[in-house]
């Protein structure tokens, strides 16, 4: 699959986001090792603290069905700017995959592309505890 297919596959996650309050739908798509894809979409919540964004939904899919190693991520928004993912969701994918591609599209399905150790700059993950 090619990047600009994981980033369409993404915007495809956007129907599902439940955003009564931001009004600011976001689609992800996580890509394992072995190539199997984990969707996810963000779900807020009336207590703002409870919602949860489509990079963590896809990663707690992936990770509750027994993957843990990842090579890509498209994250995906309907806005004008690139749709980046905040820094809870950096920590999220560093524990897992600090090396990662992360493809960053905005509105009109253009995307640019970094690992995800460009993004979080001296990350803390599991290495930090040895």
């Amino acid at each position: 699959m090619t990047d600009q297919e994981l980033v369409e596959k993404a915007f495809e996650m956007l129907q599902y986001s439940y955003v009564p309050y931001s009004k600011f739908p976001v689609g992800a798509v996580l890509e394992s090792i072995d190539g199997t894809l984990f969707t996810g979409c963000n779900v807020e919540n009336a207590a703002y603290g409870s919602a949860i964004c489509a990079e963590r939904t896809a990663v707690v899919k992936a990770v509750s069905e027994g993957h843990r190693a990842f090579k890509r991520i498209a994250i995906v928004g309907n806005s004008e700017d690139y749709c980046w993912p905040c820094g809870s969701c950096r920590q999220v994918l560093n524990e897992f995959a600090p090396d990662m591609k992360v493809l960053i599209a905005r509105k009109d399905h253009s995307f640019v592309s970094f690992q995800l150790d460009e993004l979080l700059v001296h990350g803390f993950g599991p290495k930090s505890l040895k």
